[in-house]
């Protein structure tokens, strides 16, 4: 594997500083020979503009978070970091490599959850090259390679987890974003550290049911909640029955058999987890008739 080699490459304006003057030389050497009839003289005259010529050539300027990848004759050479006006080789490939943050988004995909649910779900990937040489020589074409690897890591996460999970103690896409998260993160990171690539963030941006399940699984969801909340209120309901009995022996307000008991537990129960109001009844006689 191409490993990064950071090379400190040569001040341009100190090429220019030095070309300049052999250019002028150049010049003047080729006029005067040319006037004097001397050939040699006009051969270092050419010499040198030549010479001067290929220096310019190795003039470059490197832009803030970019990064030159300098080859000779198909072999790698090294990479400049440094911003600013530089000169190398004229003999070297010099190809720009972006050391920016990307953000890319992985578009919807359709995949089938744990349970076997298609859902639909996009994400988004923010990264950057942290290593040139990687991204250059290691993967043909390094962003097209995270976006088709990104894909394909959400897709896994997808069919690890339930879209929705019925217990506390199972992880789910919908209800653990933040694990759900750091998951994504690292799978991506995993796929794309062979070109060079480090993941910052991975997110789920976008998390539904496919539309042909989609009103199903609102309904389901609407019956577990409506479930949930039922057991809520009974739990409620006995305890506030358990309370009442309780004050009601511990205070000697009113003695109940086993029976008369059971007919208030059974009224007190109709009463707390009915969804309507109750109508009440008032009892002229006793509590016996």
């Amino acid at each position: 594997m191409v490993r990064e080699n950071v090379r400190t490459p040569t001040s341009g304006w100190l090429a220019v500083a030095l070309l300049i003057p052999l250019a002028l030389i150049g010049v003047g050497a080729l006029l005067t020979g040319a006037e004097a009839g001397s050939g040699p003289l006009a051969a270092l005259g050419v010499l040198a503009l030549v010479t001067a010529a290929l220096g310019f050539a190795g003039l470059f300027v490197l832009n803030p978070n970019e990064a030159k990848v300098l080859q000779l004759f198909g072999e790698y050479v090294g990479s400049v970091r440094e911003s600013g006006f530089a000169w190398a080789n004229p003999l070297y490939t010099k190809r720009r490599i972006s050391l920016r943050v990307v953000s890319m988004e992985v578009g919807k995909l359709k995949v089938n959850d744990l349970d076997g649910n298609p859902v639909e779900i996009a994400a988004i990937v923010v990264w950057k090259v942290v290593d040139s040489a990687q991204a250059s020589f290691e993967v043909d074409n390094y962003p097209e390679y995270v976006r088709v690897q990104g894909e394909a890591a959400v897709r896994t996460l997808a069919s690890r987890y339930p879209y929705d999970a019925h217990d506390d103690a199972v992880l789910s896409l919908r209800g653990n974003t933040q694990q759900v998260a750091e998951h994504l993160q690292k799978e991506i990171e995993e796929r794309v550290h062979l070109a060079g690539v480090r993941i910052l963030e991975a997110r789920i941006s976008h998390l539904a049911y496919a539309p042909e399940i989609a009103q199903a699984m609102l309904q389901r969801q609407q019956a577990g909640a409506i479930i949930a909340a039922r057991q809520k209120i009974v739990e409620g309901a006995v305890g506030m029955v358990e309370l009442a009995l309780a004050r009601l022996s511990q205070n000697n307000v009113v003695a109940l058999d086993e029976e008369r008991k059971a007919a208030m537990v059974s009224n007190l129960l109709v009463v707390l987890c009915s969804e309507r109001a109750a109508q009440p009844i008032v009892n002229a006689g006793t509590i016996y008739q």
